[in-house]
């Protein structure tokens, strides 16, 4: 059985630098995928061409998504958004989504799933959110869990890791408001932030708050190994 391409979209430094974390690339070729960096290209066309080659997509954490995409001005607490980024992570993702191929969205992934289905964020949970909150950007390392979440059992996450609350690592300050159109919610922290979406009738679209790719544990592994069996 051919090995799938997965698409893993990437970020672009100050000076122009196209890079992807090397875990997101490990895990994919430790699943069974061939990796395929995404470049921030606004070309619909070229865009086109990748859902027509890709097997999966990939969409990797990093900085802030636009809240114009969601109907919102910016707060003062926004940090750094990245317009070329924001353009081709949506329409990649509403491709892909309407063609049924597998999606995983990692952190800013999963907002950008949320987001490109009609949902919308917290650009702050803490200026925003109105209950007491856990600390969701951690100091412990990265391969570390630092909270817990509770899992839905009617779920794709809870079928792929087969238990009702897993710890997770926590690197985020923007999350889910409003759960976007065909998508539902699999899981949550105990502060009722939204840790996991999932779409309703799609065979493989998921997104997690927290990153998998640094994780070294059953669940983690699971969740990659059955994006890849998708993209199949």
């Amino acid at each position: 059985m051919a090995r799938p391409i997965i698409g893993i979209t990437s970020r672009v430094s100050d000076d122009q630098t196209t890079s992807v974390h090397d875990a997101n690339i490990k895990k994919i070729v430790q699943a069974g995928g061939v990796p395929f960096i995404v470049p921030n290209i606004n070309d619909r066309t070229t865009i086109e061409t990748y859902v027509q080659t890709l097997d999966g997509l990939l969409l990797t954490g990093g900085p802030d998504v636009d809240p114009f995409l969601f109907g919102e001005e910016p707060i003062k607490k926004l940090g750094k958004i990245t317009p070329k980024r924001d353009f081709l992570e949506l329409e990649i993702t509403k491709l892909m989504y309407r063609k049924q191929k597998p999606i995983l969205g990692i952190c800013r992934g999963l907002q950008i799933l949320n987001v490109a289905l009609g949902g919308t964020l917290y650009q702050d949970i803490y200026a925003q959110h109105e209950d007491k909150l856990l600390k969701h950007g951690q100091d412990a390392p990265s391969n570390y869990g630092t909270h817990l979440i509770n899992i839905v059992k009617d779920s794709k996450l809870y079928q792929l890791v087969q238990q009702d609350q897993i710890r997770v690592n926590s690197y985020h300050h923007q999350a889910i408001k409003d759960v976007g159109s065909g998508l539902h919610v699999s899981s949550r922290a105990s502060d009722d932030i939204i840790e996991s979406i999932e779409g309703k009738t799609h065979p493989f679209a998921i997104g997690v708050q927290w990153h998998p790719e640094h994780l070294e544990d059953a669940p983690a592994d699971a969740l990659f190994s059955a994006f890849i069996k998708a993209a199949q």
